[in-house]
């Protein structure tokens, strides 16, 4: 992650991360699958091995889908009240999508964001 970086023009982190490209180059994929990172970039090179999205991603989209979700699903009972199979039909779906899909878009993020900033592991200083 030390490289020189003048060979590559400056990449927007935003963009970059949410259309899941390299965040060096803006060129190469950053995952391989959906929610899988590649070991290093297609285009490039750069080793993804620092970047550790953990779990904060997904944290951060289950409440916002859930928040979401729960209340479109009472506004859904109050004004409607449908059979429960039609709401297990209509917010199981959209739950697992949109949690998908927006998971996707914040470890994309998450990893653009450290490579920007260079950010590493905490360290203990026991000197």
């Amino acid at each position: 992650m030390d490289d020189d970086k003048a060979l590559y023009p400056p990449i927007d982190p935003f963009s970059a991360g949410l259309r899941g490209c390299c965040p060096r180059c803006g060129q190469g994929k950053m995952f391989d699958g959906f929610l899988k990172v590649r070991p290093a970039c297609s285009n490039c090179g750069l080793d993804y091995s620092f970047a550790d999205s953990g779990d904060g991603p997904v944290v951060f989209v289950l409440f916002v889908v859930g928040f979401l979700v729960v209340g479109l699903a009472l506004w859904t009972d109050i004004n409607y009240s449908p059979p429960l199979w039609l709401h297990f039909l209509l917010w199981i779906p959209l739950v697992i999508g949109l949690g998908l899909w927006l998971t996707r878009l914040a470890k994309g993020l998450l990893i653009a964001l450290q490579y920007r900033n260079n950010a590493r592991p905490g360290e203990i200083d026991r000197g």
